[in-house]
């Protein structure tokens, strides 16, 4: 029974070529889309679950106020350890920012590295090619570093044993060999070092300071908890940390670490996050292509009904059952989905490559993965299914004694279906453009949305260890030089800023108001080159010595503390013990993605090094660039030149919302593209249906305009239905994604009408072409046989 099944289902299929290729292609776009949605999704779902101890692993993330950041105090790792004997580990890593690494006359720039404790290893599960994971961080000269890097330095991943210099006068051993890194891990490093060499000068961590945030504290339990236990916890954490520091009024919680990917929108936070709203968005669009396809392939069958009514009635007579017709109808659809599968993923393993490069990604379809097997046959089947139900129910329905007969109108009753699933169709289609154009203005304003400092045209050169040392020498080098005279010398780049404080105070301050400010320290250069406007009061003047402990704030900052743009200056602000006033207020700028709202800053005097950044004149960029090497070869041989660009970096701050971008766009056309076939084959069968209709009315002296317009017209109610319907869906939709920004644009309602009008333009661009056929056709052979 099975093979006769299937044989009559290739047999049609074989006899309807049109509407076979139709059915299949548009069912196979909507399965490649389907899936490759899925593998991202995948992908991104699967962040840090990789890890044994992940269930039952967290990272401490510090509320202070409306602040929330991802680091906390360093004190806190061995009090947690103290604190409860739930506590299997608390670890603790320190990001570095920079680190000139050499081995011979090979030297690099190396910018992804932690300091890190001997448990690292404990908690995560970092495969180690060589070497023990126990001992490989306790050893205050040793560092561990990745394959790659062990190839780009040694030529091999045997390199245990041999030494690395590390910033001119330090010399470490390799004690390990990290295995290629996963790529679904927040923490992406090359190498690490022993974090009780950092614990020897770092002032917070010998200092035992509670009141600085500078630190990743991770905590396993020796079981997974439940949320009463977790919430307890936290108060814990708060009440210890009130304990030791008085000025900071800090709240903790636990986040699980497979949460941090996808759920984390905090200061000083590592880079590369992803956006759990993206997953959902496109996860529901994955949803929308697979009911488009599924609406095309309902629509044909319900429409090419009549010319299975015969087949219908002659089995029917034959004794077929009413189980057995919609069994038939069932499989053939099974058929069409199946060979849209087998389609799809040949397309899906073609297409992988370009998807990756634009994604920055590794996916890959995995047929030993039970996820994909059941996934992919899951969707497939739940596809066929769904595409071929309605018209089994519809066909197998016929009545015999009318069907014979030629009397199949009363026996189709699915008009209103297929209207139904039209308008479902131009409803989708119309909130995906919608809200493709909403991405698309959103991601033009960000780029281009006036940050409150000039962004082009910097260029940056990172100070190296005791280079930081020497920052006279270095101001008065770049400043002999005429393209880098315009250089302004700071700790941090106000695109990758992840420090800030709560140990300070100015008169006045309740002493149970206790906010952390981000801090970046800055010289008098810092306004200029930044073209940063000085509101209130003056900027630094290296003439006057009392100005190297002295300060610039920020609006927001100012308004937290209580003071005008005016009555803040001259007041005394102390800063781990140290005194200077506030001298000026500078108007707020954004050193953090659009998603967040400006935070208060803090802007000391610099005495250190740290990073130089020269602003080119425009069109003098390579010159710049030539004459900062210059400066740099004359006084420095250790360490080689490298250089980056301040646009760039904003750039990439918003890479993952352009590549989501760009995604959101392609799919949202395939769903508009599978949409149009099925209108395609509508439009043909509607014309074939009404062939004796467009003869007479030629016969009678209707025009091709006339017959045209006869037949289109039936597509422009169910466009402003669905406009109607569409618009507070997209509305609802865009407005939740937008809130996700803290500067965004506004929905502009305009977009619905235009939306609709496309959709309207596109549908009938597309049912015109049968359209025009049918209107061409010679009445005299249409109405031959009458």
């Amino acid at each position: 029974m099975f093979f006769n099944y299937l044989k009559l289902a290739l047999r049609n299929l074989s006899r309807q070529k049109a509407f076979s290729f139709i059915n299949i292609f548009g069912l196979a776009l909507g399965l490649a889309s389907s899936l490759v949605i899925m593998l991202w999704v995948k992908d991104e779902l699967s962040f840090d679950r990789f890890h044994t101890k992940a269930d039952r692993t967290y990272r401490l993330v510090s509320h202070v106020g409306d602040l929330k950041a991802a680091i906390s105090p360093a004190p806190f790792a061995p009090a947690i350890q103290e604190l409860s004997g739930d506590v299997q580990h608390a670890t603790r890593v320190y990001r570095i920012q920079s680190a000139m690494l050499q081995v011979g006359d090979k030297k690099f720039e190396e910018k992804a590295g932690y300091w890190a404790e001997p448990s690292f290893f404990e908690v995560f599960d970092f495969r180690l090619l060589q070497g023990d994971a126990k001992t490989t961080l306790k050893e205050p000269t040793g560092i561990v570093i990745s394959e790659a890097m062990a190839v780009k330095y040694f030529g091999t991943t045997d390199a245990i044993g041999k030494t690395i210099r590390k910033d001119k006068d330090e010399d470490f051993v390799v004690t390990g060999i990290l295995a290629q890194a996963p790529g679904n891990s927040h923490l992406r490093f090359d190498f690490l070092l022993p974090w009780v060499k950092e614990a020897v000068t770092n002032d917070d961590i010998r200092a035992n300071n509670w009141g600085n945030f500078d630190f990743y504290t991770f905590i396993t339990f020796d079981r997974p908890k439940d949320e009463t236990f977790i919430a307890d916890f936290e108060e814990k954490l708060s009440e210890l940390f009130a304990s030791n520091e008085k000025r900071v009024p800090a709240k903790f919680k636990l986040q699980p670490i497979t949460d941090i990917h996808l759920h984390s929108n905090f200061m000083a936070d590592v880079p590369g996050h992803g956006n759990f709203q993206y997953v959902a968005v496109l996860s529901i669009i994955a949803i929308f292509i697979i009911v488009i396809g599924c609406i095309n392939f309902m629509n044909l069958s319900t429409a090419r009904s009549a010319r299975r009514a015969k087949e219908v009635g002659l089995r029917k007579v034959a004794g077929a059952v009413r189980g057995q017709l919609i069994k038939q109808f069932l499989g053939e659809s099974l058929v069409i989905s199946i060979a849209s599968l087998i389609i799809a993923i040949v397309a899906v393993i073609v297409l992988l490559p370009q998807v990756n490069l634009l994604v920055g990604k590794q996916l890959r379809i995995d047929f030993k993965d039970p996820f994909f097997l059941i996934a992919a046959g899951g969707i497939t089947i739940v596809t066929g299914i769904l595409s071929g139900l309605y018209p089994a129910f519809i066909l197998s329905g016929f009545a015999p004694a009318k069907v014979l007969k030629k009397d199949v109108r009363s026996g189709v009753g699915g008009s209103i279906f297929r209207n139904v699933l039209v308008v479902s169709q131009f409803v989708i289609s119309i909130v995906l453009l919608v809200s493709t154009t909403v991405v698309y203005q959103q991601l033009r304003y960000v780029q281009s949305k006036d940050l409150g400092y000039d962004k082009e045209n910097l260029i940056y050169v990172n100070l190296h260890g005791n280079m930081w040392n020497e920052i006279h020498k270095w101001q008065a080098a770049f400043n002999a030089e005429p393209l880098t005279a315009n250089a302004s010398f700071a700790n941090a780049l106000p695109t990758d800023l992840v420090s800030g404080t709560g140990n300070f105070t100015w008169p006045g301050k309740d002493p149970a108001f206790k906010p952390i400010f981000a801090t970046i320290f800055v010289d008098e250069k810092f306004t200029n080159v930044y073209n940063v406007e000085i509101i209130s009061g003056r900027n630094f003047n290296h003439n006057l010595i009392g100005d190297s402990t002295n300060f610039l704030f920020n609006e927001t900052a100012i308004k937290i503390m209580g003071f005008t743009n005016e009555s803040a200056l001259g007041q005394e602000i102390e800063l781990w013990g140290t005194k200077g006033h506030i001298v000026g207020v500078v108007r707020d700028f954004n050193f953090k993605p659009l998603r967040q709202n400006v935070e208060p800053m803090m802007l000391p005097a610099n005495r250190w090094g740290g990073t130089v950044v020269v602003k080119a004149e425009p069109g003098k960029t390579g010159e710049t660039i030539a004459a900062m090497e210059r400066v740099w070869s004359a006084n420095e041989t250790l360490y080689p030149f490298s250089y980056g660009f301040i646009d760039q970096d904003l750039e990439n701050l918003y890479r993952g919302e352009k590549q989501v971008g760009t995604l959101f766009t392609f799919f949202a056309g395939l769903a508009i593209l599978i949409s149009c076939l099925g209108l395609y084959g509508l439009s043909a069968f509607i014309a074939e249906q009404r062939t004796r209709e467009i003869g007479i009315r030629k016969a009678l002296g209707a025009s091709v305009l006339n017959i045209l317009y006869l037949l289109n017209t039936r597509f422009v109610l169910p466009v402003l239905i669905a406009m109607i319907i569409a618009a507070p869906l997209a509305w609802f939709t865009m407005d939740k994604w937008l809130s996700g920004f803290a500067y965004h644009v506004n929905f502009n309602w305009a977009l619905v009408a235009i939306a609709g009008c496309a959709a309207l333009a596109i549908s009938l661009l597309t049912v015109s072409y049968e359209s025009y056929k049918a209107a061409r056709i010679n009445p005299v052979k249409t109405l031959r046989s009458e």
